[in-house]
């Protein structure tokens, strides 16, 4: 029998949760979105391994939105409010600094969380981390292109719910029948046919390789030498890419961590996790960053007058506040004509923009807005800055009036939220190296 199963109510949907152990360090298990709590007690070697993390931690386990014991729409969850379910989650228990220990594909949605929110996370251990779904000539040439990937996932769902592909993550037990019997009850348990192909098309757009660097908590990187399921080199990538991170390769060829020597991996994680000092935050976080810009100010203010424009201004700045209060971002500052506005979470910002562009219409007002995500210096006073402040700018700068425009970036982070993109090309932005790929928010 595993612990008792709680509910956390996360924006509309409830997030199924287990606590056990009582170390007096929180460790907050992610798994991959092919999971069940109660149903990975009932494997004994997964149940082995969950009880030795347990032994120095208290263990948070959970299900990730649309799978297992949690509510979601149809098996697709934006990395977004995949961090939204964590935040509540921890709230839920009372994990003030914890840990985060997360496998495969989770491993995106933990590099997010440990990034934007790094005074929260006391250290960060990625097994077998994918944080790119497909190839890319950007170095990311080993991965599977699109069409293998394609191909992959068809066979992958023809076999839906009969346990073959336990053979597959964990190939020193091919053939074991009861294995395959519990894999079989796993797929069918955590998702049906159809939520299984939503998150399966979610996980091929994952992409989070920009948010690496902005990780500041100390950070285990393991992968098994002979898993042939996930490529080595995609654990290397991010040991390479997140600051000061360490990578262990450990003997084996299963996927399935509990699988073959698990004490191996347990032991780098327990000496990594205990041993481990409340991080030093620094100077800089991962944010997203919102401008605003009010279209034609300068003939408001020739029609209206100064005093007439000056009041104008406060009823769109009032407004401008309260729509970025009630999104959970932080108001920068005014800028005379426009806002700066800084988010956790990209699809927040975005609901901001749309609001306020389409709220300002009450005033008689028009205005463009731009988002991108990135690394902002915290100055002094409230003030950021760094370049994700001057792209967001620049941004801002290819709008036009009612329309709001985002980096390639903010793309990237919001896949599979709803919010609808379309492409606008790419822009030389002026100051930034580079061109710039832009997408329009279509709403």
């Amino acid at each position: 029998m595993g612990p008792e199963t709680r509910y956390v109510r996360s924006g509309d949907v409830h997030i199924a949760y287990q606590t056990v152990g009582d170390g007096p360090l929180d460790l907050l298990f992610v798994p991959s979105w092919l999971s069940h709590v109660e149903l990975l007690w009932e494997e004994p070697r997964i149940a082995s391994m969950l009880t030795r993390l347990a032994a120095f931690s208290r263990l948070i386990l959970f299900d990730r939105r649309g799978s297992g014991l949690s509510d979601g729409r149809g098996g697709a969850a934006s990395i977004d409010e995949q961090v939204e379910d964590v935040h509540a989650v921890l709230d839920a228990v009372g994990a003030e600094q914890p840990a985060l220990f997360a496998m495969t594909e989770g491993a995106a949605m933990a590099a997010m969380f440990a990034a934007t929110h790094p005074a929260m996370v006391r250290a960060l251990v990625l097994y077998a981390p994918m944080v790119c779904a497909v190839r890319s000539d950007d170095g990311y040439e080993w991965q599977d292109t699109p069409a293998v990937r394609d191909a992959r996932a068809r066979v992958m769902l023809a076999q839906w719910g009969n346990g073959a592909l336990a053979d597959r993550f964990a190939p020193s037990l091919a053939g074991d029948a009861e294995l395959r019997r519990w894999f079989g009850r796993l797929e069918r348990f955590s998702a049906a046919p159809s939520a299984a192909a939503r998150h399966i098309d979610l996980v091929g757009q994952i992409d989070v390789r920009g948010v690496l660097p902005s990780i500041q908590c100390p950070t285990l990187v393991l992968h098994r030498a002979e898993d042939h399921l996930f490529d080595a080199r995609n654990a290397q990538y991010v040991a390479d890419h997140v600051p000061d991170a360490t990578f262990r390769e450990l003997p084996g060829r299963d996927n399935l961590l509990a699988i073959g020597d698990a004490e191996t991996a347990l032991a780098e994680i327990e000496q990594f996790l205990t041993g481990t000092r409340r991080p030093a935050v620094s100077d800089r976080v991962l944010a997203t960053v919102l401008f605003t810009d009010i279209v034609d100010s300068t003939g408001h203010a020739a029609r209206l007058g100064d005093r007439s424009w000056r009041e104008l201004l406060e009823r769109h700045d009032d407004l401008m506040r309260t729509e970025v209060e009630r999104h959970r971002g932080r108001m920068v500052k005014t800028l005379g004509d426009g806002a700066l506005a800084v988010f956790d979470a990209p699809s927040r910002a975005i609901g901001t923009a749309v609001t306020v562009r389409d709220r300002v219409h009450e005033l008689g007002l028009q205005v463009r807005a731009g988002l991108h995500t990135g690394e902002c210096e915290l100055l002094g006073g409230d003030d950021v800055g760094g370049l994700a402040v001057h792209i967001g700018a620049r941004v801002t700068g290819e709008a036009g009036p009612d329309e709001v425009l985002v980096s390639s970036t903010v793309r990237d982070l919001v896949v599979g939220s709803g919010i609808g993109l379309q492409e606008r090309g790419e822009r030389e932005l002026r100051g930034v190296p580079g061109p710039w790929r832009i997408y329009a928010v279509d709403v």
